[in-house]
């Protein structure tokens, strides 16, 4: 636990798992994936941070669009919810990409639009592997 003034910050050790997963994934993408490119062991672990903060945003609009597409009752609902959920997955990626270039420059490139659904994919289906292993009646995770 660590305390910043008063208050007291605890860190799920899930989320500490997530992180270093990432950081394996991702150096190994930057070791065989010549698109995906990185300075440094620390901004590599510094991008996986960043991946693992955006990844939980994207994970929760996600399950928001996929509740809304569930209770929609009109096929217009549907439609305007499927629609969602698809700007949600393509544009999240775009996002990663100017995030990434935006925090650390020509330091990290995770390539383009392909290499980095991949690299995504591969992060959420390790992290979920991992959780198995590590946490077995932990609570179930979305991807």
């Amino acid at each position: 636990m660590h305390t910043v003034g008063r208050s007291a910050v605890r860190v799920d050790p899930a989320d500490v798992v997530d992180v270093l997963v990432y950081v394996v994934v991702l150096n190994l993408a930057i070791e065989y994936v010549p698109s995906v490119i990185s300075e440094g062991f620390t901004l590599s672990l510094l991008t996986a941070v960043l991946l693992k903060l955006v990844l939980e945003l994207v994970v929760v609009v996600k399950g928001r669009v996929v509740a809304r597409f569930r209770q929609a009752r009109t096929r217009g609902g549907r439609i305007v919810a499927g629609a969602a959920l698809w700007l949600v997955a393509v544009g999240s990626k775009f996002a990663v990409l100017e995030l990434v270039d935006l925090v650390f420059g020509d330091s990290v490139e995770l390539g383009g639009f392909f290499s980095v659904t991949l690299l995504i994919v591969v992060l959420l289906v390790s992290r979920r592997l991992v959780r198995r292993v590590l946490f077995p009646d932990g609570p179930s995770l979305t991807i």
